[in-house]
């Protein structure tokens, strides 16, 4: 696979993300963190089979015989991740979930570095540092000594608790190169919905009321559940969980996009942030050999 494409796919993975951001905040006010996790799932589900065997038309029984590892993707990436995420949102502001979230890129490329033994070139390091300071320039609004006046509270640990387990999570998908990525997200689908079920049918699992509650639980079956998740796991596995994590400081960056679309101001100074983001994706992203 061309580099420039692997690199598509991760930049519209946090896209959708970032999206998810948005209309998390929203579908929580209605929801559960567990009915939200189950009714996104149970809707990307629908699409990741077909999608899987129109694409990859994988050999069902052989993905099927890494149920173990598939298992544990299954309760990190699409369990515990997503329902910290949600519960996390409950409890703390947007501006705090991000920066927490902004850290996430620096732990996948340190426990890439100690468990897979990825090395990280200077270059690359220097392409994290500066990513780092970009986002830190959009979230602070240029007052980066803010960070320091940050109250953290239950949610933002929730946070910190979710950015470890996602850490995991990526880490596992550099471990089953021998599954299609679509089909190993397919079934680590249809496992979390089975071992959610009973959780749902003891609470009773509700429709979202408002309009924008509904759309954004559609809009996060779609897009953040399947796009994001396939694009991901396929660029995991072409470019590594250390240097990929790095496009998760994008998150950040879309996300002051979208709210300029909804008609909240951009600041120069959050422009300049995004760019310093660009600026670092390229360093990170850059690599002697060419990827095919």
């Amino acid at each position: 696979m061309k580099k420039h494409t692997v690199i598509l796919f991760l930049v519209l993975a946090n896209i959708f993300w970032a999206g998810n951001y948005i209309f998390g905040k929203y579908v929580v006010a209605e929801l559960t963190p567990l009915q939200m996790t189950f009714s996104r799932w149970s809707i990307a589900v629908i699409l990741l089979f077909p999608i899987a065997q129109w694409i990859e038309q994988p050999n069902w029984r052989d993905v099927w015989s890494r149920w173990k590892i598939l298992l544990v993707m299954s309760l990190t990436g699409i369990i515990a991740y997503n329902y910290l995420l949600y519960e996390a949102l409950r409890y703390t502001s947007s501006l705090n979930a991000s920066l927490v979230n902004a850290v996430n890129p620096v732990l996948i490329a340190l426990f890439s570095a100690l468990i897979l033994k990825e090395k990280i070139p200077f270059k690359n390091k220097l392409g994290l540092l500066v990513s780092l300071c970009g986002v830190l320039l959009v979230l602070t609004k240029g007052q980066v000594l803010q960070i320091f006046r940050l109250e953290y509270n239950t949610g933002d640990l929730l946070m910190i608790l979710a950015i470890l387990v996602w850490t995991f999570y990526s880490i596992l998908g550099k471990k089953i190169l021998s599954i299609p990525p679509i089909s190993a997200t397919a079934v680590s689908v249809l496992i979390a919905l089975i071992i959610l079920l009973p959780f749902v049918l003891y609470t009773g699992l509700q429709i979202p009321h408002s309009s924008q509650a509904l759309v954004g639980i559609i809009y996060m079956g779609l897009f953040p559940s399947v796009g994001a998740f396939v694009f991901w796991n396929i660029g995991i596995r072409q470019m590594g969980p250390g240097r990929a994590g790095i496009f998760m400081y994008l998150i950040t960056v879309f996300t002051a996009i979208i709210g300029l679309i909804l008609g909240q101001p951009i600041t120069f100074i959050q422009i300049s942030g995004g760019l310093l983001v660009f600026i670092g994706l390229y360093l990170s992203s850059s690599k002697s050999r060419t990827l095919k």
